[in-house]
């Protein structure tokens, strides 16, 4: 007579047996999500970094997958296509794309506060907003900038028609330095800043939010409200606010993690606009202001760049209270 094992050895036996046939349980699985940077890696994309290179996305989880676009313009297409989960992506751009029709809903704020400035040289002829009559400034992205401007000149009582407007092509310090142009909008307050010290000439910044113009988040999470997982991105979330969490509490242990990903961040514009850029970093991700959507959205629509205005729900969610 054949003796059999008893019931909890004959368990435990089936499920070594099942260990070895499938390894990788479902609860080992992650889950993978695709985001796209607004632009090459930098001190903006810290709490992604860091989130990574501790661990936080693998406790939640998660397998991320960061990708530079080749177009700063692409990533919002690419998630609104389905072919990315989270874009890096502006507040400002957000509402205009929204307004066209693209599938694209806020999920997240990443830089809390404008980066974006109107930059002069320091030692230059413009002291004040209202030299900049008869000026040349240069520009990259129309649009939004063309709003921004014309409400900062409006309240040192000018328009655009006082001023020239001249496309730089993303050259914005070079344009400035050389004399090609008066000003530039669009210029951000870590990197050009940094850039043009370092070059020894210095810059000063007209900050938008102190001269007329709604505080907004520059840098958000976009997702696709028709495809997107909320439960990933809650988790994502999740993880880059304890990233965030760390960079505040040891900004330059953070930076030493974060500098030594790529052999490029190791230079004194990187290590200059860190210092800039991470007090500005959302504590809190997922948290939406939702006044601030709606100030926004109202001066876009007077600024005549949307017709109407939307509900703030159409343009942003905390993925928390869904």
């Amino acid at each position: 007579m054949t003796r059999s094992l008893p019931r909890p050895v004959t368990a435990l036996l089936r499920i070594a047996l099942l260990a070895l046939i499938f390894p990788a349980t479902q609860a080992q699985a992650q889950d993978h999500l695709t985001v796209m940077l607004d632009w090459f890696v930098n001190p903006d994309h810290a709490p992604i970094v860091i989130a990574q290179e501790n661990g936080y996305f693998a406790d939640q989880g998660l397998e991320v997958e960061t990708i530079a676009p080749a177009d700063p313009s692409d990533p919002p297409k690419m998630v609104a296509a389905g072919q990315a989960d989270i874009a890096v992506s502006y507040q400002p751009q957000l509402h205009l794309q929204v307004a066209e029709g693209l599938p694209l809903i806020r999920v997240g704020t990443l830089v809390a506060t404008p980066l974006n400035c109107l930059l002069v040289m320091d030692d230059g002829p413009i002291k004040t907003l209202a030299d900049l009559k008869g000026r040349k400034i240069g520009f990259s992205v129309g649009g939004v900038e063309d709003a921004l401007l014309s409400a900062m000149l409006a309240r040192a009582g000018l328009s655009l028609d006082d001023v020239t407007l001249v496309n730089v092509n993303f050259s914005l310090a070079p344009a400035l330095m050389s004399g090609q142009v008066d000003a530039v909008i669009g210029a951000y307050r870590n990197f050009e800043l940094n850039q043009m010290e370092i070059e020894g000439r210095p810059g000063r910044c007209f900050y938008l939010e102190e001269n007329g113009i709604p505080a907004y988040d520059e840098l958000i999470y976009e997702a696709n409200p028709d495809r997107m997982d909320t439960d990933r991105i809650a988790r994502f979330l999740a993880a880059t606010e304890l990233a965030t969490q760390f960079i505040v509490n040891h900004p330059e242990e953070a930076w030493e993690i974060f500098s030594s990903t790529a052999k490029e961040l190791q230079d004194e514009l990187n290590a200059k606009a860190w210092a800039d850029t991470w007090p500005r970093f959302a504590l809190t991700p997922a948290g939406l202001d939702a006044g601030r959507y709606a100030r926004f959205e109202a001066f876009l629509s007077q600024a005549g760049l949307v017709d109407g205005t939307r509900p703030v729900s159409q343009l942003a969610i905390d993925v928390g209270a869904q």
